[in-house]
């Protein structure tokens, strides 16, 4: 079902500017100069924003980014993030509207520390497996924004996906460093800061399926 388009969208996204990013000119590391040297963690498909306000909060010591390409969401994310904004310790959370597909356009080679998947769209119909943010084209574009000491994150609720994702890894020749498919009742349930999305999954009794990924070694 589409989302019904917010009023005086344009306005409230403006409203909101300073957190959000502008293309560079060039794929460099778009992190604030007082966060020059800090990790940077980037999110792919931010939706509401729970995770990445949740979690710039966590770690101040981090860059945050967090990409959204559907204008008429983000709104809810900056919102949001700007709404909270005194509670983070450090000024280190930035947005940006973009499709994953122009993620070199935006950050250089090895240059991720963190990089999470959240309740990505699981495209169920077979005819869009390749749209899908863990195909192995998606899989093959992180690990070249990642650090070799690097790790992506992904989460969700969707058997199909996660069993997708899985076998995608495997495709490519690698394993997960971590696999839980109940994120919380495991132990790394203590660290977990949790999106809108998993919070209403899990009201309802949906397990929360989560894996870890390292770049492939040759990298490291």
């Amino acid at each position: 079902m589409r989302m019904r388009k917010k009023k005086h969208g344009e306005e409230r996204i403006m409203a909101c500017a300073s957190l959000l990013c502008e293309k560079p000119h060039s794929p460099i590391s778009i992190a604030p100069e007082h966060l020059a040297d800090a990790p940077l963690c980037l999110e792919i498909g931010c939706g509401k924003g729970g995770f990445a306000c949740g979690m710039a909060e966590k770690y101040p010591n981090r860059a945050f980014y967090a990409m959204e390409k559907i204008a008429n969401v983000m709104i809810c994310a900056l919102e949001k993030a700007k709404e909270c904004q005194e509670s983070r310790p450090t000024d280190n959370l930035r947005f940006m509207i973009a499709d994953a597909r122009e993620l070199e356009e935006w950050f250089a080679p090895a240059s991720v520390d963190y990089l999470y998947l959240n309740f990505s769209d699981p495209w169920p119909k077979a005819r869009h497996t390749e749209r899908r943010l863990t195909h192995r084209a998606f899989l093959q574009k992180y690990f070249s924004l990642l650090k070799p000491t690097g790790v992506l994150q992904f989460k969700t609720d969707n058997v199909a996906l996660f069993d997708f994702t899985l076998s995608e890894i495997e495709a490519l020749g690698l394993a997960p460093e971590v696999v839980t498919r109940d994120l919380h009742n495991s132990p790394y349930a203590e660290d977990n800061v949790m999106t809108e999305y998993e919070r209403n999954f899990s009201s309802q009794g949906y397990p929360i399926h989560m894996l870890r990924l390292c770049p492939p070694q040759e990298k490291r």
